[in-house]
């Protein structure tokens, strides 16, 4: 066959395929009885995590707190046209006003009952679009099912934050970006004026056209943004000054470091209550948040080297890098929340769309350090607060397993894009075939 010459059409499937006789393919019977199972299972997952989150299970009663009593502080504050800014705990960039004002939208229910069904409705539209990226020529099931399965393992949590809005916003720039690469930084510029690390999205866009329509989109949203909460809000900016006061919380990577110390009477410092969260006083605490940004900065460095070295792309790169980059900002991170672990399960989900990703083995190790973080808070929450040696053994384990997950993602997607490999195969192609299904 010549270099111009094109195969032979293959048969339609829809009409080689036999029919029962009232125009229904088996095929297709299947498919929809595919769906019809995903949407059960999905039901039955999300009724028993709303279960979890009224009932008390395992201390849940921590985790509402933060929509009967946080959200909704902030809100009696917005409807007044200001931002929080005296409440040391706002240290969100002006959108998120918007998710906190969203329960607005459903004015017959209650605040925690609106915010809490736009929050699963939410996770609905991820599903689907995981769901529809599957049906893609080089497409996967595996990104739906893991996030169907693996959110329920962080119990009530995804339902009492809002970080399943903001998982949704960066799943959707990804998706959008491999074929609509300025909706798609529309997309990661609006996760960026609500939680900034959306923005991360864009760091595998393939070099040339691709990165320059979506920077820009993602520039020219974030300004637009800026500009109508800064009409429409008093304040607008008041967050940044509540950013810098944080300390190391207790969860996060350096954070078990000191409490490893403290349990072996190396080091002693205390815990204490600050800024909205568990964080360390004593000795070396301000040398420990510096590592943390240093690291956080040598991982950046890294990331960027990683963009210029990097010669072959396939439709999954950037996919995997978002996935990468949110990994690193994370585990170099003074401060690692519970919830943070949506945000890297709905990054991993979209990897495991593309047959293509390097991540499949990172996102199985993420699933676990999703039932870790579990055991963490709420459940031991007590121990690792009175620091045992289970709490702190618990801990440390559930931050090795993400600093092993982000090292091990760092290099598959090195080795794939960067060494001698990805080299002799030069650069790749998008593997999906014409007519297959367009986001």
């Amino acid at each position: 066959m010549s270099a111009t010459s094109s195969p032979a059409a293959a048969p339609d499937s829809a009409s080689a395929a036999p029919h029962d006789g009232r125009g229904t393919s088996p095929a297709a019977a299947r498919g929809r009885g595919a769906l019809l199972g995903v949407a059960a299972l999905w039901a039955a997952t999300r009724a028993l995590m709303l279960w979890m989150l009224v009932h008390d299970f395992h201390s849940s009663n921590l985790v509402r707190v933060d929509i009967s009593g946080t959200y909704h502080n902030w809100y009696d504050v917005l409807i007044t046209w200001s931002m929080p800014h005296d409440d040391i705990t706002w240290q969100y960039p002006p959108a998120a006003a918007a998710i906190f004002l969203s329960p607005d939208l459903l004015p017959f229910l209650t605040y925690f009952q609106a915010f809490v069904a736009l929050t699963v409705l939410c996770d609905g539209v991820i599903l689907a679009g995981l769901l529809r990226a599957a049906r893609r020529g080089d497409g996967s099931m595996a990104g739906a099912l893991l996030w169907l399965l693996a959110l329920p393992l962080l119990m009530a949590t995804p339902f009492a934050r809002y970080d399943v809005q903001v998982t949704l916003l960066a799943v959707g720039s990804l998706l959008c970006l491999r074929h609509r690469p300025r909706l798609g930084g529309v997309i990661a510029g609006i996760g960026a004026m609500v939680k900034v690390w959306p923005l991360l999205t864009l760091l595998g866009t393939p070099r040339g056209k691709s990165t320059r329509e979506a920077v820009i989109a993602a520039a020219l949203s974030c300004a637009a943004l800026l500009a109508v909460f800064a009409v429409l809000f008093r304040d607008s900016l008041g967050f940044l000054g509540n950013q810098g006061g944080r300390g190391v919380q207790v969860e996060s990577v350096g954070g078990s470091a000191l409490m490893l110390a403290m349990r072996t009477k190396v080091w002693p410092g205390k815990i204490t209550f600050q800024y909205g969260a568990f964080e360390y006083v004593g000795p070396y605490v301000p040398a420990v948040a510096r590592a943390s940004l240093a690291l956080t900065v040598v991982g950046f460095m890294l990331l960027l080297l990683w963009r210029v070295r990097a010669r072959r792309w396939t439709a999954a790169t950037p996919l995997d890098a978002a996935l990468c980059a949110v990994m690193v900002f994370t585990v170099t991170s003074r401060v690692i929340s519970p919830q943070y672990m949506i945000w890297l399960l709905g990054l991993a989900a979209v990897c495991l769309t593309s047959r293509h990703t390097t991540q499949r083995p990172v996102a199985w190790l993420l699933a676990a350090a999703a039932v870790l973080t579990s055991l963490v808070f709420p459940v031991w929450y007590g121990d690792v607060l009175q620091n045992t040696w289970f709490g702190t053994l618990l801990l440390c384990a559930r931050n090795g397993l993400l600093l092993c997950a982000t090292v091990w993602s760092g290099v598959r997607l090195w080795r794939a894009t960067v060494g001698a490999g990805a080299e002799e195969a030069g650069p790749a192609r998008d593997p999906e075939p014409a007519g297959a299904p367009r986001e």
